[in-house]
C-alpha cells in the first residue's frame, strides 16, 4: 500500500465508524478482506438460479406415482427450526403413505448418504432419500419449494405435475429493499399453490399476489414443553429471545426495553438466549446461555416469570412453546403476530420502549394478571396438534394429486 493512501483510508474508516459504529465497521472490513481473498464477485454465476433455465423433461402422466413428493430445501443446518418443521411434515406425510424425497439445491459436492445420516442424527430418521442438485431430482407428482431461492429451482424443474410453496415467513422482509428482496417477492407470483404457516401469510399471499393458499398451523412437542418446578420462585426473571443477527426479532428494541425494566425494578434477572452476545455492551447484568439445546429449553423457560418475544415478520414456534411451559408472553401488536397471539393469551403492545416496559413490569407486579395470561396460554397451546396439521397437509396434497387421503387417523403418530 502506498503511504499517500493512508490518510484517505483513515478518513474513510472514521466516516464509516461515525455513521455505522465500531462493530459494523469491523464487519465491513472483514467482508472487504474476504472479497479480496476470493477475488471479484461473479454476479452472473451467483444469481444464475433466478434465470429461467428448464431442468429435466416435461412431466407426463405415469412418470411418477400420485403419492410422490419432492421437497426442495436449503442446505441442512444443525438446530435449524425451519428444517425441523419441514422434516416433521415429511415424517407425517410418510406415515400417511406418501413417498417423499429431499432435494438440496445449494450444496454441490455433498454426499447424499452423509446428509441422510445428519438428518437422522440432528433431527430424526426419515425414509426420504436425499438428492443433491435439481438436475438429480427424480420425477414427482408434487414438488414443494421451501425457501425463496428454492422456488426458482422448482420453477425450473419440469418433471413434476404440481408445484407448491411451503411458506414459513415473508422472506422479502429478510433483506433491504433491492435485488434480493425483489427476487424473493417475485416467487409469490410463480403461480404455485401456497401452504403457509398460519393465516396471516395465507391472507397476505392471496390478497397481494393472487396465490392460491392453504393455511396450516404449528404446535409444540408435548413430551418436552410443559411446566417444571421453579428452583428460586422469589427471584423475578425475564426471558428474551435475543437474536442480533436476525433483524426481524428486534434485538435492539428488546435491550432498550429490558434496560428500562431493570431500572424500574432493580434486582430483576434477565436471561438472553439465542446467540452469543459477548461482542455487545449491555448495560445490565444478564445470563447468556447462547444457543440452547432443545432438550434444555423447557427448564430455561420455566425458571422465568415473563418472556419478551418480538417479531416483525411471521411468528416462530417460540410463543407456543413458552405458553405450554406456563410462561406469560409479551410481544408487539401486529397482523403477523395477532393471527396466534391475542389479548387472552399474551400481552400485546405497540413496539415502543415505554409500552413494552410497562407490560413486563405489570406482569412482574401483578400475579393475578400473569395467572390470567398463563391460563390463556395453556388453552391456546393445548388446542394445537402437530398430528392434526400433518393430516391437514396430507389432505391438501392428496386433493392436488387427485387421490383419496388416508382415512385412518391411527396411521399418523404425534
Amino acid at each position: 500500500m502506498k503511504l499517500a493512501k493512508i490518510p484517505r483510508l483513515l478518513k474513510a474508516a472514521n466516516k464509516y465508524r461515525a455513521q455505522h459504529g465500531v462493530i459494523p465497521m469491523c464487519r465491513q472490513a472483514v467482508r472487504t478482506m474476504r472479497r479480496k481473498a476470493m477475488g471479484k464477485a461473479e454476479i452472473i454465476r451467483q444469481y444464475a438460479f433466478v434465470l429461467e433455465t428448464p431442468v429435466g423433461k416435461p412431466f407426463q402422466e405415469g412418470d411418477a406415482a400420485p403419492n410422490t413428493v419432492n421437497w426442495f430445501i436449503p442446505a441442512v443446518g444443525r438446530g435449524s427450526g425451519g428444517h425441523l418443521n419441514i422434516f416433521r411434515f415429511v415424517r407425517y406425510l410418510e406415515q400417511l403413505g406418501f413417498e417423499c424425497r429431499i432435494i438440496i439445491t445449494d450444496a454441490p459436492g455433498q454426499d447424499p448418504a452423509l446428509v441422510e445420516r445428519e438428518i437422522a442424527a440432528w433431527f430424526f430418521p426419515l425414509a426420504a432419500r436425499v438428492y443433491i442438485g435439481t438436475d438429480q431430482a427424480p420425477p414427482a407428482h408434487i414438488s414443494l419449494a421451501t425457501a425463496w431461492h428454492t422456488a426458482y429451482d422448482v420453477r425450473n424443474f419440469q418433471a413434476t405435475r404440481h408445484k407448491c410453496y411451503f411458506v414459513q415467513d415473508f422472506e422479502p422482509w429478510f433483506f433491504p429493499s433491492g435485488s434480493a428482496s425483489t427476487f424473493a417477492e417475485e416467487t409469490y407470483r410463480f403461480g404455485f399453490t401456497g401452504i403457509t404457516a398460519g393465516s396471516w401469510l395465507a391472507d397476505t399471499l392471496r390478497r397481494d399476489y393472487g396465490m392460491p393458499t392453504h393455511a396450516i398451523g404449528f404446535s409444540y412437542d408435548r413430551d418436552l414443553y410443559k411446566p417444571l418446578p421453579r428452583r428460586n420462585p422469589a427471584q423475578k426473571r425475564v426471558f428474551f429471545y435475543a437474536r442480533p443477527n436476525t433483524p426481524r426479532r428486534s434485538f435492539e428494541l428488546g435491550i432498550l426495553v429490558l434496560s428500562e425494566v431493570v431500572r424500574q425494578l432493580p434486582g430483576t434477572h434477565i436471561v438472553l438466549a439465542g446467540a452469543d452476545l459477548t461482542e455487545f455492551e449491555i448495560p445490565f447484568s444478564y445470563e447468556n446461555p447462547g444457543i440452547v439445546d432443545i432438550a434444555d429449553l423447557p427448564d430455561l423457560y420455566c425458571q422465568c416469570d415473563v418472556a419478551l418475544v418480538l417479531s416483525f415478520s411471521n411468528l416462530s414456534l417460540l410463543p407456543l412453546e413458552l405458553m405450554a411451559c406456563g410462561v406469560p408472553v409479551v410481544s408487539n401488536r401486529a397482523p403477523y403476530t395477532e393471527w396466534l397471539l391475542t389479548d387472552d393469551n399474551a400481552r400485546l403492545e405497540r413496539p415502543t420502549v415505554p409500552a413494552l416496559t410497562d407490560a413486563i413490569c405489570d406482569l412482574l407486579r401483578s400475579p393475578e394478571e400473569a395467572d390470567r395470561l398463563r391460563a390463556g396460554g395453556f388453552a391456546t397451546s393445548a388446542a394445537t396438534d402437530w398430528a392434526e396439521e400433518g393430516r391437514r397437509l396430507g389432505a391438501i396434497l392428496s386433493g392436488l394429486a387427485g387421490t383419496t387421503p388416508v382415512p385412518a387417523q391411527s396411521r399418523i403418530e404425534s
